[in-house]
């Protein structure tokens, strides 16, 4: 069985300028390159990320993949180039553009990099024609942002996209961005180190309490990323919520557990006792191995946290490193190493 990562990110070395190619004033996102391996994002002409070639060189990836026993990637957008918050007419194009860029970082090994597009969430037409479009291009999937601006992914748009995806067969992986910034969320990475996993818990809440699930047929395949954030820990106290504030708590059909089948998360959680709690809550069958390649924060090697848990039996490490994503992806493979 092949060991597959959902979770993984790509940033090309180079766009074209995109006030140009939008024809709307910036700001926007440009790439200020530092050398062969390195570069950094900015936005507004501030520093953003730091970035090395690990980001656009599949020859690196594939070295890193081999490295720690990853057969497959899925390759997704960087979310900072979403655009939400822009007119959809310049948020497609931008779409177009990196789209079109991550299919040639994916091009020269087939078999092993996954793209996953992105979308102007922001108008379902616009998105449903952009998902349209790669999907026949070659990408497996979408990456979707977790909310745009004030609408999270219960609203009557994301939802119908979500239907279009179960229509179609496309996978949905879920990212937290576009944390809101504070004094206190300044310091130590709080934006990525409290509001990512937030936002993740905020979501899958409004997919479940917004009746996201009671709305979208069993087709929809979604995962959310960096293990759910906190919502595997705070089921107890949602349902109990849900029994006892019904006044104040979701439309929801029918008890938040009820819909613990319906999505899955990646493991991007770092120590066994959190595993456990995913696999012991949401079931074996809804965790799959991610990475978040190649960013700091992520977990190299890919999977080193699944191999070493002593709490998973064979079967369940192979479903968990890969077995899921087989399902989740709609793929018949074998093994390229």
């Amino acid at each position: 069985m092949p060991v597959v990562d959902v979770h993984s990110h790509d940033v090309p070395r180079g766009w074209p300028d995109l006030a140009e190619a939008t024809g709307a004033p910036g700001p926007w996102p440009r790439l200020r390159i530092e050398s062969e391996r390195d570069a950094m994002i900015l936005m507004d002409d501030q520093d953003f990320r730091r970035i090395t070639s690990q980001c656009w060189d599949p020859e690196i990836r594939e070295a890193d993949m081999t490295a720690d026993g990853v057969d497959i990637q899925v390759v997704s957008p960087t979310p900072v180039f979403f655009s939400y918050d822009r007119p959809a007419r310049e948020a497609t194009a931008v779409a177009r553009i990196f789209n079109d860029l991550s299919l040639d970082i994916c091009a020269g090994l087939p078999d092993r990099l996954l793209p996953f597009c992105q979308v102007p969430l922001q108008d379902v037409d616009a998105a449903c024609a952009e998902l349209d479009r790669c999907l026949a291009a070659g990408h497996r999937g979408v990456e979707i942002g977790n909310h745009v601006g004030d609408r999270d992914i219960d609203d009557p748009g994301t939802v119908e996209f979500l239907q279009h995806c179960a229509e179609v067969g496309a996978p949905v992986f879920v990212h937290p961005w576009d944390m809101t910034a504070s004094p206190r969320t300044s310091r130590w990475m709080a934006q990525w180190l409290v509001g990512m996993p937030a936002e993740t818990h905020l979501t899958i809440l409004a997919a479940i309490l917004g009746g996201v699930f009671d709305r979208v047929d069993e087709r929809l395949r979604i995962c959310f990323a960096h293990g759910g954030g906190s919502f595997a820990f705070w089921l107890g106290r949602l349902t109990n919520a849900w029994h006892n504030r019904s006044d104040a708590v979701g439309l929801s059909a029918r008890p938040p557990a009820d819909y613990l089948d319906r999505f899955s998360v990646d493991s991007v959680v770092f120590d066994e006792p959190a595993l456990r709690l995913l696999v012991d809550t949401l079931g074996v069958g809804q965790v799959m191995m991610g990475s978040d390649y190649p960013y700091p924060l992520g977990e190299r090697p890919a999977g080193g946290l699944i191999r070493r848990a002593d709490f998973l039996d064979e079967a369940q490490r192979r479903a968990i490193l890969g077995g899921n994503a087989e399902r989740f992806l709609g793929l018949t493979v074998s093994a390229s190493s």
